[in-house]
């Protein structure tokens, strides 16, 4: 029991330090972020594929090993809606990486990173849809532990 619940809540802070990196990113993010501001925009990025790697390898142990069984998960629809989400949030934060990485180049010389209007529009509004669609995973992940069905 003790195991189970230090998994739940390696789970659970990996999933505020998810939600945490991509808003203090989306806060950081200026069209002239400073050298200062672009390395703790990486510093947030790297904590944040972290995190998902936390999320997500403690989350499968939970199903197979630590909670109600992978019967329970695989019969429920909001963990089906829940897993989705949580990719579809994976897969729009490849964009804002791959920039934050190429950064690298810039930040490494202590030189800030150039980016024009279009792309802080779309990065923002990328990080903004990440966040508004973790706070759907957590509506799903409550849903689905309360075994409500559809």
């Amino acid at each position: 029991m003790l195991t189970s619940a230090l998994f739940a809540f390696l789970h659970f802070a990996a999933v505020f330090g998810i939600f945490a990196t991509v808003f203090a990113t989306w806060l950081l993010l200026r069209q002239a972020p400073t050298c200062a501001q672009a390395r703790q925009i990486q510093v947030c990025d790297r904590w944040y594929g972290l995190c998902a790697a936390t999320v997500l390898g403690v989350g499968l142990l939970r199903v197979f090993y630590y909670e109600k069984g992978a019967a329970f998960y695989a019969g429920n629809p909001f963990f089906g809606l829940k897993m989705a989400l949580f990719v579809v949030v994976g897969l729009l934060s490849i964009y804002p990486t791959v920039q934050f990485i190429r950064w690298g180049a810039q930040t490494r010389q202590g030189l800030p990173p150039v980016v024009s209007a279009q792309q802080l529009a779309r990065l923002r509004g990328l990080l903004g849809l990440e966040l508004a669609l973790l706070l759907g995973v957590a509506l799903c992940a409550a849903l689905m532990a309360k075994g409500v069905t559809l």
